[in-house]
């Protein structure tokens, strides 16, 4: 059974507009996945990367075009400048931890949620209020919102540690059984195909 370790950021665009595909893809091919939110700053501060306040003017003038043609072409609601971006990505990925910790519901649907409330619903996802809800609404306790925060902090930064490890430089980012990288929501079709062994 393939595995699939997810490495993202809660405030990510690309990461929303990768919408559940990652999780249709995993149900395709019996794959197992861990969800592992981290700090993507640190990833970036290790491999290269900037933040995007810091990246050249024409690196944010193409991001936008690109967010456009995205947006389009998933047919997603996206804001191009929503109120609350950029916001602390922590608290959200604190609550992912503690939910994936805890089980009993869907990891993917709550994942997707909070990216989508800040990319289309204009919600700020650090709000312990807006956290709640979108446990509540896959299928979680939302009391997960303020449980286990040293634990979700502590993993929260081991998966920055373990990202940068495996090779990962940005979000979203794919590893297929700690060997086969895919980076970005554009790639899903090929992780799609490489699971179904079409790919070397």
């Amino acid at each position: 059974m393939p595995h699939i370790d997810y490495y993202f950021v809660t405030i990510s665009p690309w990461t929303y507009l990768a919408g559940t595909k990652l999780e249709e893809i995993a149900a395709k091919h019996g794959a197992t996945i861990t969800y592992k939110p981290c700090d993507m700053n640190r990833v970036f501060a290790s491999t290269g990367g900037l933040p995007l306040a810091e990246r050249a003017q024409a690196r944010k003038d193409y991001r936008m075009q690109e967010l456009k043609r995205w947006r389009a072409a998933r047919n997603m609601p996206l804001t191009l400048q929503p109120a609350y971006f950029p916001t602390n990505p922590a608290p959200a990925a604190y609550a992912i931890i503690a939910a994936q910790n805890a089980g009993g519901g869907d990891l993917g649907q709550l994942t997707h949620s909070i990216l989508r409330a800040c990319w289309a619903e204009e919600k700020d996802v650090s709000d312990e209020a807006v956290i709640r809800d979108c446990l509540s609404s896959a299928g979680f306790d939302p009391e997960l919102a303020n449980s286990g925060l040293l634990t979700g902090a502590m993993t929260y930064e081991s998966n920055a540690d373990e990202a940068v490890q495996v090779g990962a430089f940005g979000a979203p980012f794919y590893l297929v059984d700690g060997e086969e990288k895919f980076w970005g929501q554009d790639r899903l079709e090929l992780l799609d195909r490489y699971l179904a062994g079409e790919l070397g």
